[in-house]
């Protein structure tokens, strides 16, 4: 295990955003940003298969992993992404450990169902050996389980102790929303919290969704890790308006 996936296992504060434009130079830009991962939204934004297969490409020149976050948990939403060289997949509504097992099956080749070939980005092109792709793509493959549901909230010992799975990932909005409640009530803020002990006591680790930055310590107090901020948009929109705001009224 290495790359983002070892640092993730190590408990390392991971911090990326979500990637909705699906331009190359953007990946570029974020990657010399600094950024330890980008997550291309494959089910709110037009990320196409075409231009994730740049997005990755760039990625990789700026030795910035990406992810997607998938169009759902069926094998023929993750496995393109994989042989494309995606790091890993973020996976929403996840509901309990069958789902959870089904994902892990669609991103491993073993003890999964995932089909193999070794001519993508992923096996060099088939310049790998089989054996050592295989045996590379499994230990480096990221799987973040989205908790979107009040109904995962019953099963999340399942989801956290599925092998293969690596953080519980929180979707704050999705999850308010089930929960029926909005997003400052103590009960979303109490699910929370229980996601991250079930990761926690699974020996898994737990990521989150935020706008921004500021309330990263708090939840890092409580065990999170693996952070989402913002996504590319609202950065070149924030630092656009900063910018105006500057210009203007000096």
């Amino acid at each position: 295990m290495s790359g983002l996936r070892g640092r993730i296992a190590a408990g390392d504060r991971v911090v990326g955003c979500f990637g909705k434009i699906p331009d190359p130079h953007v990946i570029e830009l974020l990657g010399l940003a600094g950024l330890d991962f980008i997550v291309a939204d494959r089910e709110h934004a037009a990320v196409g298969l075409q231009a994730l297969d740049l997005m990755v490409m760039a990625g990789r020149s700026v030795g910035l992993p990406v992810l997607i976050r998938s169009t759902g948990s069926g094998a023929d939403a993750l496995w393109p992404a994989m042989d494309l060289g995606a790091a890993g997949v973020m996976v929403p509504h996840v509901r309990d450990g069958e789902e959870a097992r089904a994902v892990v099956k669609a991103v491993k080749y073993a003890p999964g169902k995932r089909g193999f070939s070794p001519s993508g980005r992923a096996g060099a092109y088939g310049t790998m050996a089989a054996a050592d792709y295989r045996a590379q793509a499994d230990a480096d493959s990221v799987v973040m389980a989205q908790i979107e549901d009040r109904s995962a909230l019953d099963h999340l010992d399942a989801i956290a102790g599925t092998e293969g799975v690596d953080v519980l990932f929180v979707g704050p909005a999705d999850l308010s929303l089930s929960l029926g409640v909005g997003m400052d009530a103590p009960e979303l803020a109490q699910a929370i919290e229980r996601v991250v002990t079930a990761a926690r006591a699974a020996g898994k680790q737990a990521g989150i969704f935020l706008p921004g930055p500021e309330a990263v310590p708090r939840w890092a107090a409580l065990g999170v890790t693996v952070f989402v901020l913002g996504a590319d948009q609202s950065l070149l929109m924030s630092a656009a308006r900063q910018m105006m705001h500057a210009a203007k009224d000096s």
